[in-house]
């Protein structure tokens, strides 16, 4: 029997996404065998820092691509928000799968919406991003860092350390906490990360028998968008150490992506947006880009990567 070894982090949401995708290659071919390959990586391990000071959501990647480059695996499953805007070489995204609930979600004891926190109310997120869009809507919040993975953060919450914290709907919807979510942080007025809610499969570039077994996964559509967003993203040269959003949907006439760039410390937010075709969404994804930069852009990201 043919076995594809899926690398994965040993999270409850990355055991969820890994579990996914082998559900689904199971699936599309019946004889084939599907086995997990559950790691640690540097992100997971270090959570008493930003990942912004400690390198980035790369450092989920790193272990994972170790082992695919020693053939210990076949692909590795991600958030596709997760991962860099620039793959190291001998590594390509071979599959993406259709997109959930992009949004963020706000998640509160006590508190239905953003709007209703006092002023002075303790929100918790470690996300550049999200730190920018809270400063820009209610400068009168404290924000704290909170790391960990869902359930820690939700557990921080639920002791009072915090009396609100901001996460992606589409991880707690994947782990049945949907009923957690409060109300959700949407488009176009809050944008999310780059590729949030879609899954990436990553496997070796070159390796054709791996790329014929995965490609029955691909959502085209989810894709395209996916691509506008980090082309934006990558044009912008942004990582998690700046924060960067964008979302891209499909319209009647193609695709339309909204662009921003924010200042986690002083709330200030630069946005752009354009119409682009199905078939060129990197294009689209550059252009919008140009504009965030002819708006200043450029010398917000300096100001923040010093």
């Amino acid at each position: 029997m043919t076995v594809l070894r899926i690398a994965t982090r040993k999270s409850a949401l990355a055991l969820w996404q890994a579990e996914h995708v082998a559900a689904r290659l199971r699936s599309a071919h019946p004889q084939l065998g599907v086995e997990l390959v559950p790691l640690t990586t540097r992100g997971d391990r270090i959570l008493d820092r930003p990942l912004a000071d400690i390198g980035g959501k790369g450092l989920f990647l790193k272990e994972l691509e170790v082992a695919l480059a020693r053939r210990e695996a076949d692909i590795a499953v991600h958030s596709f928000k997760d991962v860099p805007m620039r793959l190291d070489e001998g590594f390509a995204i071979g599959a993406v799968l259709e997109r959930a609930d992009p949004a963020d979600a706000f998640v509160s004891a006590r508190f239905a919406h953003l709007d209703e926190l006092p002023p002075g109310a303790r929100v918790g997120t470690s996300s550049l991003r999200r730190q920018a869009q809270l400063r820009a809507r209610r400068p009168d919040l404290r924000l704290a860092d909170l790391r960990g993975n869902v359930n820690t953060r939700l557990a921080r919450l639920d002791a009072g350390d915090y009396d609100a914290i901001v996460l992606a709907c589409a991880g707690l919807e994947r782990l049945g906490l949907a009923a957690r979510i409060r109300s959700r942080l949407e488009p176009p007025h809050w944008l999310p990360a780059a590729g949030q809610g879609a899954i990436a499969v990553e496997r070796r570039a070159g390796d054709r028998r791996t790329a014929e077994l995965i490609a029955p996964l691909h959502d085209g559509a989810t894709a395209g968008c996916v691509d506008a967003e980090r082309a934006m993203t990558r044009r912008l040269e942004g990582s998690c150490q700046v924060p960067i959003a964008a979302f891209c949907i499909e319209t009647e006439i193609g695709l339309h992506l909204s662009g921003l760039v924010g200042d986690a410390s002083r709330g200030k937010l630069i946005r752009a947006e354009d119409d682009g075709q199905s078939e060129a969404p990197e294009a689209l994804g550059e252009r919008v880009a140009r504009q965030l930069l002819e708006l200043g852009a450029g010398e917000l990201l300096l100001r923040q990567s010093d």
